[in-house]
């Protein structure tokens, strides 16, 4: 990054300078993720219940911010250099540009191989928190990544630069590059402000249909409703749900629920399930004057009941 700020200045640079801020941000990203990952190793103490495992969503919206900020400054630059262009060395530009893909090829391999094994794919209760191929993606590696993948196709578009200035001399390819870079930042910093926002919003994961999951609920043998669903995620990689379910008179209703968290856990990868199940009979049929009436314990029940194909 000093290299590319000394090798900036003397070429007159924009491209080489904004590779060596983005660099920075990089810098600042993985401290973050070592910080926070720590933070979320945590054990649940006091009053948070989860641990500080969100501190990693955090990073990683910090980080996508980060990104979106640099590249307005730097689209702004890069206009300018367009109107009033500068004279740029594009032999200089051109060599720091490949040092710097070669050192960002390795940065990138280094931090995919964290992103793979970064997280044991355990939720703190001795179960897997995915149902998929290799353990889940966190948040806060995968804005690291972004970082440094962005820096590398940066690095990449300085180097075309150089070339075609060192080929034709023409000094705006050298602002163009820039713009490149911009573009870039702004799709990876965007992605991680909607998949870092979603989780605080407490939003379903992506890709993950909740009335889809209440129908398949519903249609377990014995169960007669599913309400009050929600589905959401801890933290990247860790999915939760709740509902309250309702069983067929007579039917064991512990049964019920041990199905259906295999359920949840098998074929959707929710092993944090906290299900209410009681009997369909004692919200049908309330007891005599006098009694409470079951049928008002959710008396703000959120989203649609689901219930099992021939009694819909």
């Amino acid at each position: 990054m000093v290299g590319e700020v000394v090798a900036g200045l003397a070429a007159h640079s924009l491209a080489l300078i904004s590779d060596a801020a983005h660099m920075l941000t990089d810098a600042a990203s993985i401290a973050l993720v070592l910080v926070t990952a720590r933070l979320a190793a945590r054990p649940p103490t006091g009053g948070y219940t989860y641990g500080l495992k969100r501190a990693e969503i955090m990073s990683a919206q910090a980080n996508g911010i980060t990104l979106v900020l640099l590249a307005a400054w730097l689209c702004y630059t890069a206009i300018r250099r367009l109107l009033s262009p500068t004279a740029v060395a594009g032999g200089t530009v051109l060599v720091v540009a490949l040092v710097g893909v070669a050192v960002n090829v390795a940065a990138t391999l280094l931090i995919a191989r964290a992103s793979g094994r970064g997280r044991s794919g355990h939720n703190g209760h001795g179960h897997s928190g995915h149902s998929g191929e290799g353990p889940p993606q966190s948040l806060n590696v995968t804005g690291a990544f972004k970082h440094i993948i962005t820096d590398l196709y940066a690095f990449t578009a300085t180097a075309v630069a150089g070339l075609i200035i060192v080929l034709t001399g023409f000094v705006r390819a050298d602002a163009i590059a820039t713009l490149i870079v911009v573009v870039l930042m702004l799709h990876a910093g965007a992605g991680l402000i909607r998949d870092s926002g979603r989780i605080f919003l407490e939003a379903a994961p992506a890709g993950l249909d909740p009335a889809a999951v209440g129908a398949a609920m519903a249609a377990r043998r014995n169960v007669t409703e599913v309400h009050d669903l929600h589905i959401w995620e801890i933290t990247s990689g860790l999915p939760a749900a709740s509902a309250h379910v309702l069983v067929a008179p007579g039917e064991d209703c512990h049964a019920v629920r041990a199905d259906l968290e295999a359920f949840l856990g098998s074929q959707y990868g929710i092993t944090h399930a906290t299900l209410q199940v009681d009997h369909a009979v004692l919200v049908d049929h309330p007891p005599g004057p006098g009694g409470p009436d079951p049928a008002q314990h959710c008396d703000d029940a959120h989203g649609p009941a689901y219930r099992p194909a021939d009694q819909s």
